[in-house]
């Protein structure tokens, strides 16, 4: 069995790390680079970076940010917000991360998907899903709906949908984030999680609500996730990652531990 990945995401804007509950009333708290330094250091699996508003303004991704985190940390970093091409991938790529995260402009341009996994291939290209609960209707069976431009542009289309279509077009991972459930630290939204890991056979990422360890041990083992990713409770300081990581193995969760 592999692993459970433990992921901190880091939500920059403006080349600062900012922090926000259900995509609204985002504060400035600190340096994403040192930050990451910081969490490579504790032993954090993976980091995941977005520019939460590049693509509502229309601009490129912040690539001296990421060249700056690639000489910082020895550990897979995945990159999103405002890449609309191949050519925004490559330059990501080049720049140090290992991966990117393609949303709004997936939705808008499926073949970006396919494309950039027949350039990279499909383990470096994840598709971030930001998905609101709406009440089901024929076009949206499922009740969750696919929401685009940071929350802000709902699409109407069905979650599940969405995801199986992802993993046709070569997709390699999903990251699921539920907007209801974002920065709320009330615990991922496990119906969500468990229907998206039941649709596909990539590995899914739970994102949105994580406010203690039990939390995270529910995402992968309830909502069978791959892997979980953090953000309120490590940045304001609630709990560490090595704590977490600890209490999930006394749980039985396989991760990887620090010692």
């Amino acid at each position: 069995m592999l692993s459970k990945r433990i992921i901190p995401c880091l939500d920059v804007r403006d080349g600062r790390l900012t922090k926000g509950v259900k995509f609204t009333g985002n504060v400035d708290i600190g340096d994403p680079v040192e930050t990451a330094r910081r969490y490579y250091n504790e032993g954090a699996d993976e980091i995941v970076f977005y520019d939460i508003t590049a693509s509502a303004e229309g601009r490129g991704i912040f690539l001296d940010v990421v060249e700056k985190v690639a000489e910082a940390i020895a550990i897979p970093f995945c990159v999103g917000g405002g890449l609309g091409s191949v050519a925004d991938m490559r330059a990501v790529l080049l720049a140090g991360a290992e991966k990117v995260s393609v949303n709004s402009a997936a939705v808008k341009n499926p073949a970006l998907i396919s494309r950039g996994a027949e350039a990279f291939g499909s383990q470096a290209v994840v598709v971030g899903m930001d998905v609101q609960r709406v009440t089901a209707c024929p076009s949206i069976p499922s009740g969750y709906e696919i929401v685009i431009h940071g929350g802000r542009t709902p699409t109407g289309l069905d979650a599940l949908a969405w995801a199986g279509r992802c993993e046709e077009l070569g997709a390699g991972e999903l990251c699921v984030n539920s907007i209801d459930a974002d920065g709320t630290k009330e615990g991922y939204d496990l119906p969500l999680t468990r229907a998206i890991r039941e649709t596909v056979g990539i590995p899914v990422i739970a994102s949105g609500g994580a406010g203690s360890p039990e939390h995270l041990v529910e995402a992968v083992t309830t909502g069978g996730a791959s892997a979980a990713l953090i953000a309120s409770i490590v940045h304001y300081g609630e709990y560490t990652i090595p704590r977490i990581k600890e209490y999930m193995h006394r749980r039985g969760c396989k991760v990887r531990l620090a010692w």
